[in-house]
């Protein structure tokens, strides 16, 4: 059986490879670890991982991105995958933005930039919780 996967986006690599650092130094081995650089890629990756028949679990996406906005991209990814545990990083997404994530994605989380490494993890944490129950 293959690791569910955790799946980041950030239009940022050095945002990106800083959440697959910590995350991977908290979690470790327990699951896999994708990224990708905008909602467009990040859409072709969960169809690769979803043909492969590998399990996403948690979609840490930022909001302010070329191309599709992250709250767009989250509730696209909602419509399909309903169980993705959603979370939102962001530095400047407005309340309507989040709020509408929120009502349509079931967004989890909202995270701000800069972020703590405590925060993200707790966050992750919680998230891997709603899964389990």
């Amino acid at each position: 059986m293959s690791k569910p996967i955790i799946l980041c986006v950030d239009d940022e690599k050095d945002i990106l490879q800083s959440l697959r650092t910590q995350i991977m130094e908290a979690f470790g081995n327990a699951y896999g670890y994708e990224v990708a650089e905008d909602a467009d890629e990040a859409l072709e990756v969960i169809d690769e991982l979803i043909e492969d028949e590998m399990q996403i679990i948690i979609i840490v996406s930022d909001w302010l991105m070329p191309g599709m906005k992250g709250d767009e991209f989250l509730i696209k990814v909602h419509q399909q995958f309903p169980n993705v545990v959603k979370i939102m990083l962001t530095g400047q997404a407005d309340e309507v933005a989040i709020q509408r994530a929120k009502e349509q994605a079931n967004l989890h989380c909202c995270l701000f930039k800069p972020w703590s490494e405590p925060e993200l993890i707790e966050i992750l944490k919680s998230g891997l919780a709603q899964l389990d129950s």
